[in-house]
């Protein structure tokens, strides 16, 4: 059933709606409050669209199969509906990243009460999952994220996601403006879902997310339908990741597949100058293991982020 989470009258006088599907079992009386909870959350940066595609197999398979569940499901696809609706990742005319402004202020700006708005709505359920694409620049593996200071409550749950690796990050690097952050506190198992790049969809990973999804929601008794198996992931902490970053500027020509496994001193790529008929840089990874960060928009400046390589344990 769709649910209005919150409504922003706008100066054009439209309203700024964020809306939630909400899945119950069949026979689920008034009480809810002994039934597991579990959200899934996307369109927080308007350009990471692959959360939509696992939004709708998810709300389809629970609308057909609505026999099978045992828990209730939240599903917010669009929690920056004017992001997505301008294909900008930001809130628009704010210029603002969404994701850097959790737990919001119910007296703050429009914004920050949005956010203090979604908090609310999340806040009291089991699980959350935060579903992000890359950005246009890059392609990612699907990966859960997880800061070290939550490692050893997640990391058990984030395996069950059908994902090909759980990174965990350092403390230092973690935001805690993040939602994610900001649900983990108020005690909200929050997994971080990274997979695919911006602006497009890669529909098998979407897939393989919405099975894990399905997976983690059979193991903790919230469905009883079948599940397709799932992946053993790499679970690794950053001391085991490799960056390429460009040196020269010019244009990415990339010479290995996103996703492979490559040998130290490989070539990933090439930098060339498309006036001079020239190669600047020859990108090489330094290590041997996964690529599971590739470049995928081909013009790059001196630092440009081309490659992540996973080292092979």
């Amino acid at each position: 059933m769709l649910e209005k989470v919150l409504s922003v009258e706008m100066p054009v006088g439209e309203n700024n709606v964020i809306w939630k599907n909400r899945h119950v079992p069949r026979n689920a009386g008034p009480d809810l409050s002994g039934l597991k909870r579990l959200c899934v959350v996307s369109g927080i940066h308007g350009d990471e669209l692959e959360g939509q595609y696992v939004c709708y197999e998810l709300n389809r398979i629970l609308t057909e199969h609505s026999q099978h569940l045992k828990g209730i499901v939240d599903i917010y696809p669009a929690l920056n509906p004017l992001g997505i609706d301008s294909i900008q990742r930001g809130v628009p005319r704010f210029d603002l990243d969404m994701n850097r402004i959790f737990p919001g202020n119910l007296q703050g700006t429009v914004t920050e009460w949005a956010a203090h708005q979604i908090v609310e709505d999340l806040k009291g359920a089991d699980f959350a999952i935060d579903i992000h694409a890359s950005n246009i620049f890059l392609r990612e593996i699907p990966q859960v994220r997880v800061n070290i200071n939550t490692a050893d409550v997640l990391v058990k749950y984030a395996k069950q996601l059908n994902v090909d690796f759980v990174w965990i990050h350092q403390a230092s690097t973690v935001l805690e403006s993040t939602l994610a952050y900001s649900m983990n506190a108020l005690g909200v198992k929050t997994l971080v879902v990274e997979m695919g790049v911006g602006m497009r969809l890669t529909v098998d990973f979407c897939k393989r997310l919405v099975h894990g999804i399905l997976n983690l929601m059979k193991n903790e008794g919230m469905w009883d339908g079948e599940v397709p198996p799932v992946k053993e992931p790499i679970v690794s902490a950053d001391r085991a990741v490799s960056f390429i970053n460009a040196e020269k500027p010019g244009l990415f020509v990339p010479a290995k597949l996103h996703s492979s496994m490559v040998e130290a001193g490989d070539l990933v790529g090439q930098i060339v100058d498309p006036f001079k008929g020239e190669v600047r840089e020859e990108c090489r990874t330094p290590i041997k293991g996964l690529l599971f960060t590739l470049r995928e928009y081909p013009i790059v400046n001196v630092g440009s982020l081309i490659a992540r390589i996973l080292e092979d344990a």
